[in-house]
């Protein structure tokens, strides 16, 4: 699939993280409904200058605006999650794609997965260094193999066999990421790898608007959605940890850690926050088991990230019931973070005692 063209929004929707019994109104279930996240962390108000707020809300509004232009269309979940999280990728504010983490040896190693609520297939990709879109791969992954997940060379190899745009590595470099590795490996007392090649000088900073030095989020982006045919789809995409090492891969791409998505379980889920954690507690898939049981989507993304913390984890959910209800779970300061649906406006939030506004 190509990269969905951006057109104007025609309806949106955004809920706040509330508890459940706030959320029970006489407002009819929506007709679709897409929420999005772009990674949660310490992430405090007096740490963003009005400019780099203004920049995150602005990407965050574009990604809606992708995902929602699919559904309001009449166009499948599936599409909608990979619109938007391609728009993320391509937005070096995110640590996804371009703007992505690098690892201890200087390389930027991609990972990603997809699921289909509506069938519970999914497809994953992890280690990618030169497929310019992730989720686009573990789509491919999903439809056009016969398998759930590929790692490295030979991930990137599959999607070049099928297509699949390929870019030189430095594509994804941004000298705000560089300049964190640098920070991390002096403070580990560890070396720091040359420049990779191609990559531009220290001069040319090609970066949109940088958080300061010292933010700690993790920048996973991912996203949800219910379309008009009531599919719930899933999808998450990451570059990983700073300074990773011996081929590190966290939840993202593990199918019911990071991502899951289940018709019959009632909920769709996408995960940011400290990998090794969310895999120990199968995150994603617990919220669906939670939802399956009887629960709202909100009470049981609550009760799931209580659950990481008690293990010392931390990091935040979206969560996208088969009702339209979205649900946004953190126990960070803050989580980038939007919603729009075919019954209430497109709105976003950073900060985690924030509610979504335009």
């Amino acid at each position: 699939m190509t990269l969905t063209r951006l057109i104007p929004l025609a309806a949106a929707l955004a809920l706040i993280a509330a508890p459940a019994a706030a959320q029970e109104t006489a407002q009819e279930p929506a007709r679709w409904s897409f929420a999005i996240h772009g990674g949660a962390g310490v992430i405090e108000r007096d740490s963003l200058t009005p400019e780099q707020d203004a920049a995150y809300r602005a990407a965050l509004h574009k990604a809606l605006e992708a995902g929602s232009a699919v559904l309001a269309a009449g166009g499948a979940s599936l599409d909608a999650v990979q619109a938007a999280i391609q728009i993320m990728e391509d937005d070096p504010l995110f640590n996804a794609g371009r703007g992505a983490v690098f690892t201890a040896a200087g390389r930027n190693e991609l990972d990603s997965a997809i699921m289909n609520g509506a069938d519970r297939t999914a497809g994953a990709v992890a280690g990618l260094t030169t497929t310019r879109h992730p989720i686009a791969a573990a789509r491919a992954v999903m439809e056009q193999s016969p398998h759930v997940m590929l790692i490295g060379e030979g991930a990137d190899a599959f999607a070049a066999s099928v297509g699949l745009e390929q870019v030189d590595p430095a594509f994804f470099f941004t000298e705000r990421r560089w300049q964190g590795l640098e920070r991390t490996l002096r403070g580990q007392n560890q070396p720091v790898p040359e420049r990779p090649a191609g990559a531009p000088g220290p001069q040319a900073a090609n970066d949109l608007p940088a958080p300061p030095l010292n933010e700690r989020k993790f920048g996973t982006v991912g996203a949800v959605a219910l379309d008009s045919q009531g599919r719930l789809a899933a999808g998450t995409s990451t570059g990983g940890m700073t300074a990773k090492r011996w081929g590190r891969v966290g939840d993202v791409p593990v199918i019911g850690a990071g991502t899951y998505a289940s018709n019959a379980d009632g909920c769709a889920v996408s995960a940011t926050g400290s990998g090794e954690y969310f895999i120990r507690a199968t995150v994603a898939r617990d919220i669906c088991h939670r939802t399956a049981a009887g629960a709202d989507v909100q009470t049981a993304a609550d009760a799931e990230i209580a659950d990481v913390g008690s293990i010392q984890g931390d990091g935040g959910v979206i969560v996208m019931g088969l009702e339209g209800e979205p649900a946004f779970a953190m126990n960070t300061s803050g989580m980038y973070r939007g919603a729009v649906s075919s019954s209430e406006p497109a709105r976003v939030a950073i900060y985690g005692d924030e509610a979504l506004q335009p």
